[in-house]
């Protein structure tokens, strides 16, 4: 990642106008919010994720987002460095190993970092639907997430 990630610092309520999910391996967690942010934010706001390193796409995370009538299309896993486009105003990290890498590379830039912790769905094991369980409920806690930090109230609410 070059030094081009310099964003804006943003008013609080502030819609950022580009964001990074970023997790280990961009394989599960930063893919399913990329997706569900696409779908939530308004056109106008460049969304994006990667991993701190290569991963292997996750058949269970096609499962869970076309549940919720969301695709990764032809979408691999991709790092920091396959990145078309590094100007972020917001990096959002869910893993603790992807928030100590956007520290690390942010540190003299001015773009805001924010850790959401997300349990990683791949530590869940048994039957097909224990599996599916885990993965749906990251799916629904980024989904919260998302709602609760980008959406604005609308007067009356």
């Amino acid at each position: 990642m070059r030094a081009a990630l310099a964003g804006l610092i943003l008013a609080p309520g502030a819609l950022p106008r580009s964001v990074l999910f970023l997790c280990g391996m961009n394989a599960v967690r930063s893919p399913m919010a990329e997706q569900l942010a696409r779908r939530m934010l308004p056109a106008t706001v460049f969304v994006a994720s990667a991993g701190v390193r290569a991963g292997e796409r996750d058949p269970f995370v096609d499962a869970v987002l076309a549940e919720d009538g969301l695709s990764l299309g032809e979408r691999h896993p991709r790092t920091l460095n396959d990145l078309e486009d590094d100007y972020f105003d917001l990096i959002v990290t869910l893993a603790p190993e992807a928030h100590h890498a956007a520290l690390e590379l942010t540190r003299s830039l001015a773009v805001e970092v924010e850790y959401w912790p997300t349990p990683d769905p791949t530590d869940a094991s048994g039957t097909r639907e224990h599996i599916m369980a885990s993965y749906r409920d990251v799916r629904e806690r980024l989904k919260a997430r998302i709602y609760s930090r980008f959406t604005v109230p609308r007067p009356g609410d």
